[in-house]
């Protein structure tokens, strides 16, 4: 559901579930609007037992992303600006959030 909203909104899809001693990212992609990568954390729930899917993302999570963002970007020799978003995706409610720049 996430990568179908980006590339219908000029992404292009880099890498899904990137892994590596430092953390994971679930997508990594590159805005063709503005040139920059993307590191996206994707969160998805069924409901609001467990709160919103993005007051999982803390302070623990982002040190994971940005670390694991450091090596794909060292890995792949990459210059180029990046972004860190979210996306945050209810399933009852069908709804999906575009949160850019959670860092």
């Amino acid at each position: 559901m996430a990568c179908n909203y980006l590339q219908k909104n000029n992404y292009k899809i880099l890498e899904r579930n990137f892994n590596c001693n430092q953390g994971e990212i679930d997508i990594i992609a590159k805005d063709n609007k503005t040139k920059e990568i993307v590191f996206l954390e994707v969160k998805t729930r069924s409901g609001k037992k467990y709160g919103r899917g993005l007051e999982a993302i803390n302070a623990y999570k982002l040190k994971h992303i940005r670390n694991s963002a450091k090596y794909y970007l060292y890995i792949n020799k990459i210059t180029l600006n990046i972004r860190f978003d979210a996306i945050e995706i209810d399933l009852k409610l069908k709804r999906l959030n575009h949160v850019k720049q959670i860092i």
